[in-house]
């Protein structure tokens, strides 16, 4: 089966062919719009291509008029595929990209693969609800199947004194984090005034920590805006798996102050570290996660005002076990059982002891 895009270091492509992979399934990945059409011409009857993220297809190009012949040959190239039998999967990550430079362009790719898929696969199950603005969603086609947690791994052993010592945190200090790319929609200037807000409060000693590299604008810049005075730990790079435990242990509750999100793999991270979250009151994420008493909601009107009174709450911090109810259904292993299911119905059994097609050499 052929993946677009495809990226080594991704956790997620990775723990969601686990069990395919075990099966026999031979994965081919392709990262650019051109790999995506070589590679496609080797695929036959049998074979699946299932796309993911779409930004690389068309936002990534400057000029309108490539996008739009882009837009063409992708069209083209699902209905050759269809012709010749090769199954198509779509996971629909987020309701349109988070950076849109065609935006028209990508309604029309959104419902050139609708309309192409045999299977569309969302992890929300409001998806289709969601996005119903952009792209109809053919009931028939969509297959929920649960963003996997991280259980088993990366590494936990660390202790929270430990992980809180080596930041220097003092036992009187409420550390709030936010760890992933930096990148405008996700709000993090609002997590800094509102933490900034927060301590000048008469509530808990806040220390903000904030891991990730900083995308679509400089570094200095982002560092500039935190007014002076504010305490916090950064390492405005890239955090090493290794790493992540300390971070997550070391926190009192993960932030992640989206002005717009669908899907968020980091909230099953935090989940996985047993850490607390704070999410945007999107109606989807509340049906989602609002019955997990390790979640809160800031409201999206006033964001500032409200991730500051949520961090200057004195509330409790909920009990290990009682993230233990949401991580039971969504381990790794079974989450990628469902996904080899799914290969196979669309596939047949036949295709885990297949030899390498022409289109897994040329890899």
């Amino acid at each position: 089966m052929l993946v677009f895009p495809a990226f080594d270091e991704n956790p997620y492509l990775n723990l969601l062919a686990l069990a395919a992979r075990a099966d026999g399934f031979r994965f081919l990945g392709s990262g650019t719009y051109r790999e995506l059409s070589e590679r496609a011409a080797g695929l036959r009857a049998g074979d699946v291509l299932h796309v993911h993220w779409t930004t690389p297809l068309l936002q990534q190009e400057p000029s309108a008029s490539v996008a739009s012949r882009r837009l063409r040959g992708l069209v083209a190239l699902l209905g050759r595929l269809r012709g010749r039998g090769v199954r198509i999967v779509w996971t629909v990550h987020n309701r349109l990209p988070h950076e849109l430079r065609h935006p028209a362009l990508e309604v029309r790719l959104y419902r050139a693969l609708a309309a192409a898929a045999d299977a569309i696969h969302v992890m929300s199950p409001a998806t289709p609800e969601v996005v119903a603005d952009v792209v109809t969603l053919d009931r028939q086609k969509v297959r929920v199947i649960p963003h996997p947690s991280y259980e088993g791994v990366y590494e936990t052993g660390v202790t929270r004194e430990a992980a809180r010592a080596s930041f220097g945190l003092e036992d009187d200090e409420r550390a709030a984090l936010f760890l992933g790319q930096i990148r405008p929609y996700k709000g993090v200037s609002e997590l800094v005034d509102a933490t900034a807000l927060a301590a000048r409060g008469d509530g808990p000693r806040l220390r903000l920590m904030l891991a990730g590299a900083v995308k679509e604008q400089s570094r200095d810049e982002f560092v500039a805006s935190i007014p002076d005075g504010l305490p916090v730990i950064s390492q405005l790079d890239y955090v090493a798996d290794g790493d992540l435990a300390r971070w997550f242990r070391a926190a009192d509750v993960a932030v992640f102050p989206y002005r717009s999100i669908l899907n968020s793999g980091s909230v099953h991270l935090a989940a996985t570290f047993r850490v607390p979250v704070v999410l945007p009151d999107e109606p989807h994420l509340r049906d989602q996660f609002g019955e997990q008493a390790w979640v809160s909601f800031f409201d999206r009107r006033r964001p500032v005002e409200s991730i500051a009174e949520l961090l200057a709450s004195r509330t409790a911090q909920p009990a290990p076990s009682a993230y233990d109810a949401f991580l039971a259904g969504i381990s790794p292993w079974d989450v990628s059982r469902s996904y080899a299911a799914l290969l196979s119905e669309l596939s047949g059994d036949d295709r885990r002891s297949r030899p390498i097609s022409g289109a897994d050499a040329a890899a």
